[in-house]
């Protein structure tokens, strides 16, 4: 699955800002981050944001509905970092039967699109960082993630939300295959502790 709306870093799909000088087009943003790449995969961000949001605005993210695998659901996040992708709070999150209408044992996405509303609390950034972040349901162990560039209008100095959760990632604990189990791995997205994070780029 990859991230199209907003356009994710480097896609090829969409009407997207001119790369960063030297960055090259991602044709594989579907697959997953390497166990040892960093998160966001691309860490040179576009020199422009390629949405402007206002706090509290609801939005819509979308997904290429071209040759994604649904991997029979699993766990996706929604998260934004104020300190160029080092640390991420979550805003929305779709558990257990991201892409799918419940339990499922197919490839074939059934949702390729979600609608939520911004926190009203989110600080203004130019270069905030949003993420989609998933752990899937069935196939091999892995973490997907897509980042974008945007701008976030706000009136608070800060915000304070679960720290997105990491998984089958190098340094990182491991979520087995679901199975007939889609509770698998929810408690580390329920215990996950909370973060702050600010328009200064600090965390905590």
């Amino acid at each position: 699955m990859a991230m199209i709306k907003p356009c994710s870093r480097y896609t090829p799909h969409g009407d997207c800002p001119a790369l960063p000088a030297g960055q090259s087009l991602d044709y594989s943003l579907s697959s997953p981050l390497k166990t040892d790449a960093p998160l966001c995969k691309h860490t040179v961000p576009y020199d422009t944001p390629v949405e402007t949001w206002t706090a509290g605005q609801e939005i819509t993210i979308e997904f290429d509905p071209n040759g994604g695998a649904a991997h029979g659901g699993g766990h996706c996040q929604f998260s934004i970092s104020y300190d160029g992708g080092k640390t991420f709070a979550v805003i929305y999150e779709v558990l257990k039967y991201c892409f799918v209408n419940g339990a499922s044992r197919s490839n074939n996405p059934e949702v390729l699109s979600y609608k939520f509303n911004l926190p009203k609390d989110l600080p203004s950034s130019d270069k905030a960082v949003f993420a989609w972040s998933w752990v899937n349901a069935m196939g091999n162990r892995e973490f997907y993630m897509n980042c974008a560039d945007v701008a976030i209008k706000g009136t608070s100095d800060s915000y304070t939300g679960k720290e997105m959760t990491i998984a089958n990632h190098d340094g990182f604990e491991a979520i087995p295959e679901f199975g007939n189990n889609y509770e698998t791995g929810l408690d580390l997205y329920n215990n996950a502790k909370n973060i702050t994070v600010s328009n200064s780029g600090s965390s905590n």
